[in-house]
């Protein structure tokens, strides 16, 4: 497996970011206290290891905005989601009895659609909204 990105390095002192492309922003990182592994460009990977958790989409975790890590095992390296970066249904996925190609309201107490970030919804229990 290749991972590919760019990283940017900066140096990190209570909460405050020193770099000139980043104007000195104030912000808290997740993990890696002192040195931040910070991407501007790389690919996030689905789901990923932090702490005790696995993870399917972007978190907020220790941030104020959504980030996801650069590697299957979160590393230290890490980047701020955009839009394109959140993960994506997986279809078709099995709920229940049946096999859906699409976003179901199924099973959604509001009517709300959602789908699977697997093929095993029965099995993982993973999910988002549909927008």
């Amino acid at each position: 497996m290749v991972i590919k990105y760019h990283l940017l390095w900066v140096i990190w002192e209570k909460n405050q970011i020193f770099h000139p492309l980043l104007n000195n922003l104030s912000l808290n990182t997740p993990g890696n206290r002192g040195r931040i592994l910070f991407s501007l460009d790389g690919e996030c990977v689905f789901p990923f290891h932090y702490k005790n958790g696995t993870y399917y989409d972007c978190i907020k975790s220790k941030s104020r905005h959504k980030w996801c890590s650069l590697n299957e095992t979160y590393e230290g390296y890490w980047k701020y989601c955009s839009a394109e970066d959140f993960a994506s249904c997986v279809f078709p996925f099995w709920y229940r009895r049946l096999i859906y190609w699409d976003c179901t309201d199924h099973g959604e107490a509001f009517g709300k659609k959602w789908c699977s970030l697997t093929k095993n919804f029965n099995k993982d229990r993973i999910w988002k909204y549909c927008e």
